[in-house]
């Protein structure tokens, strides 16, 4: 057991929370596009969760789904 175990979870949408509060004034031009680039990687990675359950959920759909 190490002492990351002990620690209690953050909430749920905590990172987004605090990245939102962030000062950005204190970034230079590089370091914004770079945390562009890889808050745009979050959000194709949302975006590939979310077509991922949809297309879960159409196949649970079709499958009981007895023509009614």
């Amino acid at each position: 057991m190490t002492f990351e175990d002990l620690e209690p979870r953050s909430a749920r949408g905590a990172g987004v929370t605090a990245l939102g509060r962030e000062d950005l004034d204190l970034y230079s031009v590089e370091e914004l596009n770079e945390r562009m680039d890889a808050l745009q990687a979050e959000i194709d990675r949302s975006k590939a969760a979310i077509a991922a359950k949809n297309a879960k959920k159409s196949a649970a759909d079709a499958l009981f789904n007895f023509g009614g």
